[in-house]
C-alpha cells in the first residue's frame, strides 16, 4: 500500500508525508493537532480517529478492511474475489473435496468464505466449513487449541483434499493441525492463505501459497482519491473493492489432486529432495512399490515418469534462483543437484526453451519496467 502511495506521488505531485508507525493518531484524540494536516490516509481506522478528522475537517481515505464508517470514503479487497479465485485455483487442480477454515465474527473472512464456497457450488461440488469465533488477538494457548481442533476436522474430510484459510496466519495452523494428524501437505491435504504475507508464507513448512491482494492499487488509489478531496473536491463516500492479482504458488498447492498415497509419498519425498541429486532409486526406497507399479502409477495420475519429476521439481528451483538471487550459474547448479554448470543448463533450454542467462535477463528487464 505505501509503495503504492509513493508511486502516485513520484507521477503527480510531491507530497511532505509523515508515515505514523506506531499508530498513535487512532488512539490519541490529541495526536493530529500537534501539526495542520491536509489528509490522512489511516490502513487501521478507529472512531476515535474518524471523530477527530471530522473535527478538524481533515480529509481521511480508511483502508481496513473493515464495514465502513459513515461519510468516510473507504477502499478494501475484494474479499468475494479473494475466494472465488482460491476455490478456481483448487478446481485448475483436479479437486473434488474441498473445506475452508475461517471466523465466523468477522466480516472480512466471512466474504472469502462465502466466495469459495460459492465458486465450488458453482462447480457443482460442496464445501466443509470449519469456522470459530477470533477472540481478535492470539496467543500460544489459544494457537494450540486450534490446531488440535482444525486436526480432528481435517482428519474426517475425505481426501485429497484442498483446503483455504481466510488469511495466511489461519493457514499456517492449518499446516500445523496438517503435522499433527500426520497428513502430508500438499499431497493429502492442500492449503491456501490470503494476503500472501510473503515472510510468513516463505518461513512456513512447506511454503505456504497464497491469494495475493492487489495492495499497491489499493495504495495508489487511496492517494488518488485523497489528492482530489485535498483540492477541495466534493465526492460522494465511496466503497471500492478492490480485486486480487493472482494465487502466488508455493509448495504447500504446487501439485494435482492425487488419490493415490504411495504416489503422495513419493511426489512429497521428491518435492523435498530433488534438489539433492536423488535418482528414482531413492525415492522407491521411501515406498511400498517396486519400479514398474511407481512407474505406472506417476503416468496415471501426474502423467510424467518419477524421473521427469525430479527434472521438474529442480527446474522449477532453478527459476526461483535464477529471479531471486545473483547467484553465478555454478552455484545455482550446486543449489539444485548438478554437478556441472553445463549440465544444467542443457537441461533448464530443453525443458523452458531458454537457457538460464536468456531466462535471467528477460526477467530483469521485465523488472524494470
Amino acid at each position: 500500500m505505501l509503495r503504492g502511495i509513493a508511486k502516485f506521488e513520484r507521477t503527480h505531485r510531491s507530497w511532505a508525508a509523515f508515515l505514523d508507525d506506531q499508530a498513535h493518531a487512532e488512539s490519541d484524540s490529541h495526536w493530529l493537532k500537534g501539526m495542520r494536516w491536509d489528509g490522512v490516509i489511516s490502513r487501521h481506522t478507529t472512531s476515535a480517529l474518524v471523530q477527530q478528522c471530522r473535527r478538524l475537517r481533515v480529509p481521511l481515505v480508511d483502508l481496513n478492511d473493515c464495514p465502513p464508517y459513515p461519510g468516510v470514503h473507504k477502499i478494501r479487497p475484494n474479499n468475494v474475489a479473494v475466494g472465488h479465485m482460491g476455490a478456481e485455483h483448487f478446481l485448475e487442480r483436479g479437486y473434488k473435496h474441498f473445506g475452508f477454515c475461517g471466523y465466523s465474527n468477522d466480516g472480512w473472512s466471512i466474504e472469502r468464505r462465502n466466495g469459495f464456497v460459492e465458486a465450488v457450488s458453482l462447480a457443482g461440488f460442496t464445501c466443509d466449513v470449519h469456522d470459530v469465533v477470533y477472540p481478535g488477538w492470539l496467543d500460544p494457548l489459544w494457537d494450540s487449541q486450534q490446531t488440535a481442533r482444525i486436526a480432528e476436522w481435517l482428519k474426517g474430510l475425505p481426501k485429497p483434499a484442498a483446503v483455504m484459510a481466510c488469511h495466511d496466519m489461519r493457514a499456517l495452523e492449518v499446516v500445523e493441525a496438517c503435522q499433527l494428524a500426520n497428513l502430508i501437505v500438499p499431497e493429502e491435504v492442500a492449503v491456501l492463505g490470503g494476503n500472501n504475507d510473503s515472510i510468513r508464507c516463505e518461513l512456513a513448512y512447506p511454503p505456504l501459497s497464497s491469494v495475493a491482494p492487489n495492495s499497491l492499487l489499493s495504495g495508489y488509489t487511496a492517494a488518488e482519491l485523497l489528492d482530489q478531496l485535498m483540492a477541495g473536491k466534493k465526492i460522494r463516500p465511496v466503497d471500492l473493492r478492490i480485486d486480487p492479482v493472482e494465487v502466488v504458488v508455493r509448495h504447500s498447492t504446487d501439485v494435482l489432486a492425487i488419490p493415490d498415497r504411495v504416489v503422495a509419498a513419493a511426489m512429497s519425498f521428491i518435492r523435498e529432495h530433488a534438489c539433492g541429486n536423488i535418482t528414482v532409486d531413492d525415492v522407491l526406497r521411501q515406498v511400498p512399490a517396486s519400479r514398474s507399479q511407481i512407474e505406472k502409477k506417476f503416468r496415471q495420475y501426474i502423467g510424467r515418469s518419477p524421473q521427469a519429476e525430479i527434472r521438474r521439481v529442480q527446474v522449477a528451483r532453478i527459476r526461483q534462483l535464477l529471479y531471486e538471487t545473483d547467484f553465478p550459474l555454478k552455484k545455482i547448479a550446486e543449489l539444485t543437484g548438478f554437478e556441472h554448470m553445463e549440465y544444467m543448463s542443457v537441461v533448464f533450454k530443453r525443458m523452458v526453451g531458454e537457457s538460464p542467462g536468456e531466462y535471467r535477463k528477460k526477467l530483469q528487464s521485465g523488472r524494470g519496467k
